[in-house]
């Protein structure tokens, strides 16, 4: 089995920055691409930034210059910086990732439980 465990959400102030983490674990023989995601209430789940295992980064138009999505391969682990943050950032966000398995040959997606940020004054 695979988990992906996302960490670092709180409350911040309008203008203020968090860093996400999502860690993966468990019978991991590759992990490729990373991301994150978001769902406020009443939305739909949309697309933060996504990581390839080499480091091409893409954004959704809304995040750029304000979000950095990074990645340590050895610790299966993706960030996501976010500064200049507003109350429009407010969300669940979750992680999400491709995983290879001990045993398999196929790619499989797994997502994490997510973590709520909160942007209010």
């Amino acid at each position: 089995q695979v988990q992906l465990v996302e960490s670092g959400g709180g409350l911040v102030q309008p203008g203020g920055s968090l860093r996400l983490s999502c860690a993966a674990s468990g019978s991991i023989f590759r992990v490729n691409d990373m991301g994150w995601y978001r769902q406020a209430p009443g939305k739909q789940r949309e697309l933060v930034a996504t990581i390839t295992r080499g480091g091409i980064t893409n954004y959704s138009d809304s995040m750029k210059g304000r979000f950095t999505i990074s990645r340590d391969n050895a610790k299966n682990t993706v960030y996501l910086q976010m500064n200049s943050l507003n109350p429009e950032d407010t969300a669940v966000y979750h992680c999400n990732a491709g995983v290879r398995r001990w045993g398999s040959m196929n790619e499989a997606a797994y997502w994490g439980q997510g973590t709520q940020v909160t942007v209010s004054s």
